[in-house]
């Protein structure tokens, strides 16, 4: 059984296609998520072979997501849309196949068909996806979304992954791995801290093989040996 999940901000449209995956017989749906945050953390736990994912949702589009997913654990994707122009995007995207609402059985059977080639094949899938430029964090009630400009760094503990603001700090989905390689001025500076270029004030040396470095809020950064030289010439110094 190909292990599924689906996307969807519409429960309805969620429901529906579930109901067409377990009718194939084919399917095993692990997952029902109506948001970015929900399918992120729900890809990780679960591991599908394959995500239905609908282009079309508010704060994070289907497009978006798949930047923050990490390649190590990508799935398959199939969009799905409303509309025949984001099909054409679907595909520019390298997708596996896309769907259109409403879903039909028999346009169903050929993605799967296709679907099926592609994992019978053990190739790992890959994606053109665009740079994050805004950061899903998980409030209380909603999803809030973080500039990267304004994330000074990001830390990495057992307790999950921090953007660090001048506003205070915010809890993400996304893994550093993710956010180093899909953002344009997060760079790794420490094996658990990504450091914004932008917001360094000063490099504090502390001995030859490590330092400090202190953002434009006044906040510490940790640079280890492994990563000094790196940062060192990325920052032209």
């Amino acid at each position: 059984m190909v292990r599924a999940v689906v996307v969807d901000d519409e429960r309805l449209a969620r429901e529906e296609l579930e109901t067409l995956l377990a009718e194939t017989g084919e399917f095993t749906v692990v997952g029902s998520c109506g948001n970015a945050v929900q399918a992120i953390r729900t890809i990780k736990s679960t591991r599908p072979d394959v995500v239905f994912l609908d282009i079309q949702m508010p704060k994070v589009d289907g497009l978006k997501l798949v930047s923050m997913i990490d390649e190590e654990i990508m799935p398959c994707v199939v969009f799905v849309t409303a509309y025949d122009d984001y099909a054409v995007q679907a595909f520019e995207k390298n997708a596996i196949d896309y769907l259109i609402k409403p879903v039909q059985p028999d346009r169903l059977a050929r993605a799967t068909a296709r679907l099926s080639r592609f994992l019978g094949e053990g190739r790992r899938p890959t994606y053109d996806s665009p740079l994050i430029d805004r950061i899903p964090c998980m409030g209380s009630k909603s999803i809030r979304l973080i500039d990267t400009s304004e994330v000074e760094f990001v830390r990495s503990s057992e307790s999950g992954v921090y953007l660090v603001t001048a506003k205070g700090e915010f809890l993400t989905e996304l893994t550093l791995m993710v956010l180093e390689g899909k953002t344009q001025h997060l760079v790794r500076c420490h094996k658990q801290f990504l450091v914004n270029l932008n917001q360094i004030d000063e490099i504090i040396r502390q001995d030859p093989s490590s330092a400090l470095l202190k953002t434009r809020s006044g906040n510490h950064v940790p640079v280890s040996r492994r990563f000094l030289g790196h940062l060192k010439e990325t920052l032209g110094i």
